[in-house]
């Protein structure tokens, strides 16, 4: 409990200890009404002087009609009336002291809510480590430049990006990535901030400042994200601003109209019963169970999600991802590991498989795709920058370089077919690289990529979640394509897109889909940021270090585990059923209770257990969104 939380358990303790006493004392002796009026007015001011602050505030700022105007009347009400009736004030408090027992729980579970989130705050770093004229020094993380070297000490938190210059080390990336699983890292390898050094020294030249880091991003991402809300809690919002100020004047209409018939009838008007009623009525409509308990459902949503390392930006995407009937994947990064590696070296002429690797090798010196990656540590060798000129990257062709002056082109087939290059296609399944020295076909290289090992159980996983249609889309070969497509048990696939002909086709898929069915588009978020962004639900894979992830997509999975796309679903479908459990069950007992209270078969306290205890049981249930068990 934090330290508010207490107190308002102390003022609960107190105040019912009085009520208690109060009750008793004036069961066994008898005593004035001022004297009893003053005795329930101490545990009645030390429960509610807060909540009839609020309401005087809400009405001096035109707010008027909201739960804490409506139990500041109810309450104030029963207290008058008990005036009039010569005692009897014990329900006005009880009014107060229930509906801050609620509160308590209410306020209780969304700190357990909070929690799973919180634990993700740790992530960020109070300091960096930069080497000065008296050994290390502990700077602001916002103060270090980019280019700058820092080192991370085994137990720290690494605090911004970059790469390793020296030290090897294993890292905790379980604050990201909801996984225990730790990673082992050596020079040269890319890491990011907010994962833990758990062993050796590490010293990092930082790729970005501070405020651009993973960190702060996913920071900013899980602040932000009660900001998007969902349909239902819109409704929400709207249904109780219609909603309080109707109840308020039919509670009016109870407490008027009755008696004012029963003077036409010439029978004694009974205003103080009719009141009562009234304020009953005020007490059981309510709307904080529904105002409470259905925000609370969608955040308890996404703080499970996140300990799971799935960040939602927004609960009105938690909501779009249970209605999700098209899956459409990117496959290098998402499906298949992006891990690619050279199988075989086939030049043009033989025993030329050296050279063919030499100019292809150059020809990618500059590359960034995983495909290029592999060709230069199949090549093994340092590349000298100075030999290579002219360097230019086709977008879903392939690249264009002079190697030492000479012409180098490797890419695809329509690079060759550009160039007017023929070439020769290879048996075996994989990608292929065709490389081109001065125009001439020099022969081709070929790679393979590997499946992840969930890619297939999650495809299944979202078939049985209700997912109709799954759909690959990739740039490389239909062939290779199919062949994965096949083993994955993928509905459609489609190859040797470009990224522009991916946006195409989920724009037709879009058209094809029924008004209320969702479509999702998983990729890795950098070079499928435009189709991130068109699908109904974006969902980035193997987002660690990826701007373009956390810029673009609406769903961010902080591994690369395709797994986790159904679970997501699973947390999803759960937060709201239990949001629709919560709305369907306040409304109808509390229409129920109602209805039975015009006809005075339900006194004031009833009226108030059964508005807290409705609340109590909503707020409850609504922290079930917590916990999703996983596939």
């Amino acid at each position: 409990m934090t330290g508010k939380q207490k107190k308002v358990l102390y003022r609960i303790i107190i105040s019912a200890v009085l009520l208690l006493a109060g009750i008793g004392i004036t069961h066994f002796v008898k005593l004035s009404v001022w004297i009893q009026l003053v005795m329930f007015l101490v545990p009645y001011l030390i429960i509610g002087y807060d909540i009839l602050r609020k309401a005087a505030l809400g009405i001096a700022h035109g707010r008027a009609f909201d739960e804490n105007f409506l139990m500041a009347v109810a309450s104030l009400g029963s207290m008058c009336i008990g005036v009039k009736n010569g005692g009897d004030f014990a329900e006005g408090v009880a009014v107060m002291l229930f509906y801050q027992i609620g509160e308590l729980f209410q306020s209780c579970a969304v700190g357990k809510s909070r929690k799973s989130i919180a634990a993700l705050m740790d992530i960020r770093p109070d300091f960096a480590n930069i080497e000065g004229e008296h050994g290390l020094e502990q700077v602001d993380p916002e103060e270090v430049a980019t280019g700058s070297v820092i080192v991370v000490q085994p137990g720290e938190r690494i605090p911004i990006d970059g790469i390793i210059l020296e030290g090897d080390s294993t890292l905790n990336t379980s604050a990201l990535t909801g996984e225990s699983l730790p990673k082992e890292v050596v020079p040269g390898d890319e890491v990011i901030s907010g994962c833990v050094n758990i062993r050796g020294l590490l010293k990092i030249k930082t790729t970005k400042e501070f405020g651009e880091s993973t960190v702060s991003k996913i920071l900013d991402l899980v602040e932000n994200s009660s900001m998007k809300k969902s349909r239902s809690e819109n409704f929400i919002t709207r249904f109780a601003k219609i909603y309080t100020p109707v109840v308020c004047g039919l509670a009016l209409l109870l407490a008027v109209f009755p008696p004012l018939i029963r003077l036409f009838l010439h029978l004694p008007p009974n205003w103080s019963v009719w009141i009562i009623s009234a304020l009953s009525f005020l007490v059981v409509s309510c709307p904080c169970a529904l105002v409470i308990s259905i925000p609370l459902s969608f955040f308890g949503g996404i703080g499970g999600a996140s300990a799971r390392g799935i960040l939602v930006k927004g609960s009105n995407y938690l909501e779009a991802l249970s209605k999700v009937k098209y899956m459409v994947f990117d496959k290098t990064g998402t499906l298949t590991k992006g891990v690619f590696q050279v199988v075989e070296l086939c030049p043009a002429e033989a025993g030329r498989e050296e050279e063919l690797l030499y100019y292809a090798a150059y020809a990618e010196n500059y590359s960034t795709h995983p495909i290029g990656r592999s060709i230069r540590e199949a090549y093994g060798k340092e590349l000298d920058s100075h030999l290579l000129s002219q360097v230019e990257e086709l977008g879903g062709h392939g690249v264009k370089a002079c190697v030492n002056g000479i012409a180098v082109a490797a890419g695809n087939e329509k690079l060759m077919d550009e160039l007017g290059v023929a070439y020769e296609k290879p048996e075996k399944l994989g990608t292929v690289v065709y490389v081109a020295v001065d125009r001439q076909y020099a022969g081709y290289i070929l790679i393979s990529d590997v499946v992840k090992e969930h890619s297939k159980e999650a495809i299944r996983g979202l078939k049985e979640a209700g997912v109709k249609r799954t759909i690959m889309l990739t740039g490389d070969g239909k062939q290779v394509a199919e062949t994965i497509a096949k083993e994955l048990d993928i509905d459609e696939v489609y190859g040797q897109l470009l990224p522009v002909d991916k946006v195409e086709r989920v724009e037709t898929l879009l058209a094809e889909r029924k008004e209320k069915e969702k479509l999702a588009f998983v990729g890795d978020g950098v070079n499928d940021a435009p189709v991130l962004s068109r699908a109904d639900v974006g969902i980035a894979m193997g987002a660690l270090g990826s701007d373009a992830a956390i810029e673009a997509a609406d769903v961010v999975l902080m591994d690369d585990d395709p797994l986790k796309i159904a679970l997501a679903m699973k947390i999803s479908r759960k937060t709201l059923f239990i949001a629709y459990e919560n709305i369907v069950f306040a409304l109808l007992v509390k229409g129920i209770c109602l209805i039975l209270i015009p006809f005075r078969l339900i006194n004031m306290w009833i009226a108030i257990l059964a508005d807290v205890g409705v609340m109590v049981l909503a707020v409850l249930n609504a922290a079930r969104a917590l916990h999703t068990k996983k596939l």
